[in-house]
């Protein structure tokens, strides 16, 4: 099933996300594989569950886009362990369409975190996955990539979202 992707306003968006508690049932896998399918249908590299109205602490990232499932990784109840360097890059997000802006990450990233039978394990990123599982997790502690932009960009976004709302552009 291909879930709608929730737009910033959305206060799922802005709240954390709880942490799962029971792992390898049917209805995980279930969202598990929604979840990568909504994140293709809507051509992203990562999704967190709050982007599709679930609060929950899980994400997705597959920086093939669907081409390589080897490259599927599941995070459940993740966290940063370890941030190293850093890396300027433009960046987007699949709940604020329409906007991209310069933001600077950590060059690598360290996460621990769950798979879907409960296991937990760790796993390094660097540049773009680093980006990937710094970002899906600021999505999990209520937080969106222009936190990470300038106050005076942010309220240009934000201004520029409520005038897309105003107008019945921001479905």
């Amino acid at each position: 099933m291909i879930y709608s992707i929730v737009k910033y306003g959305d206060p799922v968006l802005e709240t954390p996300a709880e942490a799962i508690t029971e792992f390898d049932t049917p209805e995980l896998h279930k969202l598990l594989d929604d979840m990568f399918e909504s994140m293709y249908a809507a051509k992203g590299v990562g999704l967190a569950a709050p982007q599709i109205g679930i609060g929950k602490r899980i994400a997705v990232v597959d920086l093939s886009v669907g081409e390589d499932p080897s490259q599927k990784i599941v995070l459940i109840n993740p966290e940063v362990i370890h941030r190293e360097g850093s890396h300027q890059a433009e960046e987007g997000c699949l709940s604020l369409p329409r906007f991209r802006e310069q933001v600077a990450r950590p060059f690598r990233v360290t996460v621990r975190a769950q798979d879907v039978k409960g296991e937990t394990f760790e796993r390094t990123g660097e540049e773009l996955l680093a980006r990937a599982f710094a970002h899906e997790i600021d999505h999990l502690n209520g937080r969106l990539y222009i936190m990470h932009v300038s106050a005076l960009k942010r309220d240009l976004i934000r201004r520029k979202v409520r005038k897309l709302v105003k107008n019945g552009e921001w479905d």
